[in-house]
């Protein structure tokens, strides 16, 4: 949904949030939720999906008269594309996921022909005269390599020679098409990107000059060129999420970001779970109540600590970390777990919605992105006095976010 004139904001929610893999299965989610959504948000507005698909479904979506189809559909409803979630590569919904959410990760053959794939099919569905962005892994997960920088490097540098090849595809479609697409890294805790200084790190020491040097062979450019190529094509994809769950400061990213010269392609807005530890042994008891349900079985919950030095301390999943709460000398806890952004305040446990203001606000001052993704796919893994009926739940996430654009005036409705 375009929800400015000036500022050109795209607002859309993520459909990672409706399980299935095939083709056959997304489209229908499609069908079943997109137009009563509508109806229901914007119904005088053309409004925008921000779409997840699986490598089968991409895989499918270019065989035949498939992506013809849709286009027609869209264009009955509506409806436009701009946004693709290439984050997830396989099952994301109905069985453990884990870390295996990661493989195969950049320095794999299968991750790159997969995003190929959807930079193919961005480009055919990509209304003129907008971006198109493609969020995608922070490169690996750091725990499979247990401190070992060698192997840690080697991925790194085979992972930059294969974002150059989709950097070389995005600009043939811009110098053919008139379109600009970029990928988008999305930090999360464990990545192997997690943090705004770990991803100029590696744009400096290995996407810049490995991306760059194909980029110099393969299109005969100067290396200028080849760098604001790169820094065009590949940016950052902002989870609210994920940088409230590693305490980073969001004007502090920017400014990180800016100043080498980082772009953000997309912001998710998600929100994480947030525990303010008390002292009293009983109320530990109590929160620790609170927090089983938390720790299932389908997805990472990452935990980040921070201690009353700000000494902050990582802990790979939600389940690993509770038996450490009642003894802990920690402060405060942040999770990587997607709860509903309306709401903060769970009942003995908070959320990070603080973050999601303080990055709108952001947003009002310095207008550094214009591709906003509601993302919230835990619906079906809250726990039970937290589901909601799933359009009802949809429709308050938009509701919440617009009436803080409203509040901002970065919206205008005609």
């Amino acid at each position: 949904m375009k929800t400015g004139t000036d500022n050109n904001l795209h607002l859309t929610y993520c459909t990672n949030i409706h399980p299935g893999e095939e083709w056959e299965k997304v489209f229908a989610n499609l069908k079943q939720y997109l137009p009563p959504l509508k109806a229901r948000v914007a119904p005088e507005k053309q409004f925008g999906i921000g779409l997840r698909l699986a490598e089968v479904a991409a895989r499918e979506l270019l065989q035949g008269h498939t992506l013809t189809e849709l286009k027609s559909w869209l264009t009955e409803q509506d409806l436009y594309v701009f946004t693709l979630n290439g984050f997830p590569y396989g099952q994301f919904h109905w069985q453990v996921v884990k870390d295996l959410v990661y493989a195969p990760d950049w320095a794999k053959q299968q991750r790159l022909n997969y995003t190929l794939q959807l930079t193919q099919i961005l480009s055919e569905l990509l209304p003129p005269g907008m971006e198109g962005s493609i969020s995608t892994l922070p490169l690996s997960y750091k725990p499979w390599f247990e401190g070992n920088q060698l192997t840690q490097a080697s991925v790194m540098l085979n992972a930059s020679q294969q974002i150059a090849q989709v950097v070389e595809q995005m600009v043939r479609i811009r110098v053919e098409q008139g379109k600009i697409l970029h990928l988008d890294l999305e930090p999360e805790p464990d990545g192997l990107l997690e943090n705004a200084a770990e991803v100029v790190d590696y744009f400096q020491m290995y996407l810049l000059p490995i991306a760059g040097a194909y980029l110099i062979k393969q299109l005969g450019i100067t290396q200028e060129l080849a760098e604001n190529y790169i820094l065009d094509h590949v940016r950052v994809c902002y989870d609210t999420c994920h940088f409230a769950v590693e305490y980073e400061d969001p004007l502090s990213v920017l400014l990180q970001f800016k100043a080498a010269g980082i772009k953000i392609g997309k912001i998710q807005i998600s929100a994480a779970l947030q525990v303010n530890i008390p002292t009293e042994t009983e109320k530990r008891g109590l929160i620790i109540q609170r927090l089983k349900p938390f720790a299932e079985s389908t997805y990472l919950h990452q935990v980040i600590a921070r201690t009353s030095n700000s000494r902050l301390i990582h802990y790979q999943d939600l389940e690993t970390a509770l038996p450490n709460l009642e003894n802990t000398t920690d402060k405060e806890w942040r999770i990587h777990f997607h709860v509903p952004i309306f709401i903060s305040d769970y009942q003995l446990l908070q959320s990070t919605q603080h973050d999601i203001v303080n990055v709108l606000d952001l947003l009002q001052q310095h207008h550094f992105c214009n591709h906003l993704e509601i993302e919230t796919y835990t619906w079906e893994i809250l726990p039970d006095q937290m589901k909601l009926d799933l359009p009802d739940s949809i429709q308050r996430e938009y509701e919440w976010v617009i009436n803080k654009l409203l509040l901002k005036q970065l919206v205008t409705f005609p």
